[in-house]
């Protein structure tokens, strides 16, 4: 009941025009109206969460993939390796966040320099809407441990004896991963894009810490907006409405990729 009652509340509340002090009226479909008709921003939130998921996920699915197989390796402190990687993950989003702020400074942080150091001309990553984005997208890289920890338990999995008979048969270590570890490994894959594509449409500390939303709406997010008409402006079944529109984005984007899982995850059995 403490998760169903939320749940069904707020199906309710979006055909409401409930505020925070306020329980408001029945108003119908109106504020699916008002969002499509009158608030600029409602499609422009969707349309930068959508690109943020469109760039973060497969970046983070191949950096993840990439990351782990190099772990899986048998080298000299690979369990301080393995720490180093997951601790992004675990550290506090918040100082993380203002950390990489300072990293994208335009003026004085430490990637432009490291940039003029080799005489390219750095861009103004939060303040240039063309780059505010990418510059989330890369911060949130940042943060991938837990998606390498899983890819790596799939990769290790994998049975030892495949790679030796290959080696016999003369198959090289590159052939090795596209034809043993990545077919093998397309159920911890699949599993990794669904949590990966759930998560990335929820994305709000890091551009409302850095950007709040700028500059001129290129990082604000469904989230985001959300957040805003819900506790800023205290229009909580507008904010409602905005929550089940985003859960039936990523149930649809979901069921997408559960279905096409049918043609390239391979299980071993």
């Amino acid at each position: 009941m403490l998760t169903l009652y939320p749940i069904l509340h707020s199906f309710y509340l979006m055909f409401t025009s409930s505020t925070l002090t306020d329980p408001g009226q029945f108003v119908g479909l109106s504020n699916l109206h008002y969002a499509l008709k009158e608030d600029t921003r409602f499609l422009v939130v969707f349309k930068n969460t959508l690109y943020y998921v469109a760039m973060f996920v497969p970046s983070s699915l191949v950096l993840s993939f990439v990351i782990a197989l190099m772990l899986s390796q048998r080298v000299k402190f690979l369990g301080l390796f393995r720490t180093v990687f997951y601790l992004p993950y675990v550290t506090a989003g918040v100082a993380v966040t203002i950390l990489w702020g300072w990293i994208f400074n335009a003026d004085y942080g430490l990637l432009n320099y490291t940039l003029s150091l080799f005489g390219i001309q750095g861009p103004d990553w939060l303040g240039d809407p063309n780059w505010a984005m990418i510059s989330i997208v890369i911060l949130s890289l940042w943060t991938i441990g837990n998606n390498i920890i899983i890819m790596l338990a799939g990769i290790q999995d994998i049975p030892e004896t495949l790679y030796e008979s290959a080696q016999i048969d003369g198959a090289s270590k590159f052939r090795c991963i596209f034809t043993i570890t990545i077919p093998l490994a397309t159920p911890t894959i699949f599993f990794n894009l669904v949590l990966t594509t759930i998560g990335a449409f929820q994305l709000f500390t890091q551009p409302y810490v850095l950007t709040s939303g700028g500059p001129l709406n290129a990082t604000r997010t469904v989230v985001m907006h959300l957040f805003t008409n819900a506790f800023q402006y205290g229009r909580m079944g507008y904010a409602a409405m905005i929550a089940w529109c985003l859960f039936v984005v990523i149930m649809v984007i979901t069921l997408i990729i559960l279905g096409s899982s049918k043609k390239w995850v391979f299980y071993g059995d």
